[in-house]
């Protein structure tokens, strides 16, 4: 397929690129001319400004890359002006996936041993230790923090509503094959401890050896066969 050249600068344009590049071997075969134009307010007539030229990018590590150099051409002039070179993917060319910020990457499990996690300072999460909720403290938030008891953040409204619809959505809320065969709820067990603050009326920990939920949070409406009640032997 026969390129157009309007411009007649491809030589131009392929110094540019291996200016560049360095290395004249990084720079393949022209590609394409891509022109941009602009009609004339008189007649009409189509007038070429500005074109790319695309070479191959033979770089190692590239495969399926382009030279992009853009020539500006003034009107009424025939010299052209080399405005600027840069690498643009090709369509089969292998790209870096898009940036994820790490706090959008990590998944549950990623921290391990030595591991340090931190956390932003606005993360809707989290809330200054004064804005506690009533009853979710044993003292006064404002004796706490003057006596440097208190916690410098604690867990928003948002962050109780994202753990406990995370807790109870999971495998230890009500909807589970376990919880569905059990023969009572987690709250009428005596191995249940309620959590302590709002959370209370709704989670609680498995305190049973025997319990496949033993040390975990559950939902006071799960339930396992473990259950204190569910069959007491007097013998």
């Amino acid at each position: 397929m026969s390129i157009t050249d309007t411009f007649n600068a491809e030589s131009q344009a392929r110094t540019a690129a291996i200016e560049d590049a360095v290395n004249p071997d990084f720079v393949g075969a022209l590609v394409s001319v891509d022109l941009d134009t602009t009609a004339d307010s008189t007649d009409g007539a189509v007038t070429g400004r500005i074109a790319t030229y695309l070479f191959e990018a033979k770089l190692p590590g590239y495969g399926g890359w382009r030279w992009g150099v853009t020539i500006a051409k003034v009107e009424g002039s025939d010299s052209t002006t080399v405005c600027d070179v840069v690498l643009l993917p090709g369509s089969e060319s292998l790209l870096a996936p898009e940036w994820v910020a790490y706090k959008d990457r990590v998944l549950p499990g990623d921290v391990g041993v030595g591991d340090i996690l931190p956390t932003y300072a606005d993360d809707e999460r989290l809330v200054p230790g004064f804005n506690s909720l009533p009853g979710d403290e044993d003292l006064d938030p404002a004796q706490l923090f003057e006596f440097g008891l208190g916690r410098a953040r604690v867990l928003s409204i948002t962050g109780r509503d994202l753990a406990s619809k995370r807790w109870y959505d999971g495998d230890r809320g009500p909807n589970t094959s376990i919880a569905e065969q059990a023969p009572k709820p987690c709250f009428s067990c005596g191995f249940f401890i309620p959590l302590a603050g709002s959370l209370r009326q709704a989670f609680g920990v498995c305190a049973n050896l025997l319990s496949p939920e033993d040390a975990r949070v559950v939902s006071i409406d799960h339930g396992c066969g473990a259950h204190s009640e569910a069959m007491v032997i007097t013998e």
